[in-house]
Formats: C-alpha cells, structure tokens, sequence
C-alpha cells in the first residue's frame, strides 16, 4: 500500500484572512440568525439553509433546510416525514455535509467517530451580496483527539443562483493522522424526493455529460448535481470540488437521491492502489468544495458550465 505524505502548509498559518466587517445586513442580502445549536441563513428575505453545528443523534456538523432561490427545498426533510420521504439513513444524510468513513481509525461517516463544535473563530456576519463565518470542529475517536478542523463557508449571491463554500483546513499538533480509502468519504449531500431519479422527476448530470447513476458512478468529474422540475422551476444544487485539492474527486452518485463528491476513494472506485493520505504532525491538509443551489423558470434551466466558471472566478484557482 503506497501511502501519501502531505506536507503541505506550516501549522502557523491555520488562521485565515479577516473579512470585511459589514455594518448592516440588508434583507435583500445574507442575513444569519444564530441559535443554541445552529444558524439560520435567509437570502433575499427568504429561509435558504439551516446549519446545524450540535445533534446529538449526527455527530457532525450540516446544513439542512436548503433551498432553490425559487424557494422550493432542494435537500431531503430533515427528519424524514413519515410516508413521504424516504427513511433511510436519516442520521448520515441529513442535507450537505462534510463527512470521511475513514479518517484517525475511526468513521465519522457512521456516528462512530465525533465531529464536535468548538467555537466560531469568525462570528457569521451578513451583508448586500454574501456573507460567512469560520468554525473550529474537534474529530474526535473515543476520548482521543484525531484531528482538529478549520472551516469557513461563505453564503454568496451569484449570477446562477447561490453559492455555499467549504474551505477546511485539517492539522494535528500532537501526531500524524490519515484519510482512509472508502465510498463515503468528502462532500455529500441527499436531496429531496421530487429531485430523486428513482422515485422522482430529476436527472444526475456531471460535466463530461453523463447521465444518472449507471453512467456517472465512480467517474471523475469537474462538477456533479441532481436536478429536476419542481413547482414550476427548474431547481438543484451542484457539487464542485476545488480544482486545487489533492486530486480530483469521483462521484458517488445514487438513483435515490444522494450524491458524494470524494477525491480519496481510489480503490473503492477503480479497485486500484489504495488510497491513503498521511497528514504529518503540525502540517495542514486542505480541502475546497463549491455548492451551487440554483432555481429558475422550468423553460430556462441554469447553464452549468457558465456556473461552475463563475466558481473559480469568485474562488481563486490557486
């Protein structure tokens, strides 16, 4: 087994750059509304997401409650409704989220392992055009601390709709750790029935324009999402990986409504060498996803290509 050192980022620099401060948060823009246990996000003076940073039932954080700028939710109900959603895996498919099967020796995939909130190193702050705000998550096996994460999400209107980032910077200050080689490992998300291929009116396309499950599994892609008709509009949500992670992710992709965008599953995907990233103790190993939740007019779908270019405009390709 060839196993892969990163050593990519002194630990000094585990901090990122401060935002613009917004004085007022408008309601045509991003505005947050911080709880207990999670933060509301509304757009345009609608509900967009909910994220969720403490349940005890999905020990890790998600966003749930995401919806089309149409205003039709894109994510599965988070719980299930009886006899209208499907039941199954309601505690590992909550909506969007950042997820390994495999990292330390344990599964924070399965609620083996536990992802706990440590805090808002950046308050979420709103404004005009987008907003954000930066976590500190502990990964936790047992008692014992595999890892700790920095993540900033940004919430960004865009031209094709709105935009949700991941930017996680993983390190240990006390002992290397490494990223297994499974199926469920990287940015998932399960959506809502009506978008289902299986039991649904949606469709799965990727970049290479393959369709649906058969021809979109364990490919890799630029970009993968589920879409479909709902209410009248055309709405989805897309997966964009960062050009710049450590490599490019295949898709995870399932007829009932779940897809997975996972750079580190070489072998579950090509029953090739297996993969294994090693973290050396004191560096930092990144990771860089992009979420387009779009909504328009059933007759005048979103142009993919143009959104996901939009992306790396406003993200950066380096």
């Amino acid at each position: 087994m060839r196993t892969r050192l990163l050593h990519l980022v002194p630990a000094l620099v585990l901090t990122f750059a401060a935002t613009t401060s917004v004085a007022a948060e408008p309601a045509a823009g991003v505005v947050f509304k911080s709880g207990q246990d999670r933060v509301e996000i509304s757009v345009g003076g609608r509900p967009f997401a909910v994220y969720v940073f403490a349940d005890k039932k999905i020990q890790r954080p998600y966003f749930t409650a995401v919806k089309a700028p149409s205003g039709q939710q894109v994510t599965r109900h988070h719980p299930p409704r009886a006899g209208v959603d499907s039941t199954d895996h309601d505690t590992m498919h909550p909506g969007i989220h950042l997820a390994f099967g495999e990292l330390g020796g344990s599964d924070f995939w399965r609620n083996r392992g536990r992802v706990v909130h440590d805090g808002f190193v950046e308050v979420p702050r709103g404004g005009a055009s987008g907003g954000g705000f930066v976590v500190r998550n502990r990964y936790l096996a047992g008692s014992r601390l595999v890892c700790q994460e920095l993540c900033r999400h940004r919430v960004l209107i865009r031209p094709h709709g709105i935009l949700l980032t991941y930017e996680s910077r993983f390190s240990s200050a006390s002992a290397d750790f490494a990223f297994g080689d499974q199926e469920e490992m990287g940015l998932g998300v399960r959506v809502d029935r009506e978008l289902r291929v299986k039991g649904g009116r949606g469709m799965i396309t990727d970049s290479a324009g393959r369709k649906n499950e058969k021809a979109v599994w364990g490919h890799q892609a630029l970009w993968c999402g589920y879409s479909g008709v709902k209410n009248g509009h055309h709405v989805g949500l897309v997966l964009m990986p960062h050009p710049k992670n450590f490599r490019k992710s295949w898709f995870h992709a399932r007829d009932y409504g779940f897809l997975v965008a996972n750079p580190f599953g070489r072998r579950a995907f090509t029953k090739g060498q297996p993969s294994r990233i090693r973290v050396g103790k004191g560096k930092v190993f990144r990771l860089r996803y992009g979420v387009l939740v779009h909504g328009t007019k059933a007759d005048r779908p979103v142009d993919l290509k143009a959104a996901y270019s939009d992306y790396l405009a406003v993200i950066g390709t380096k």
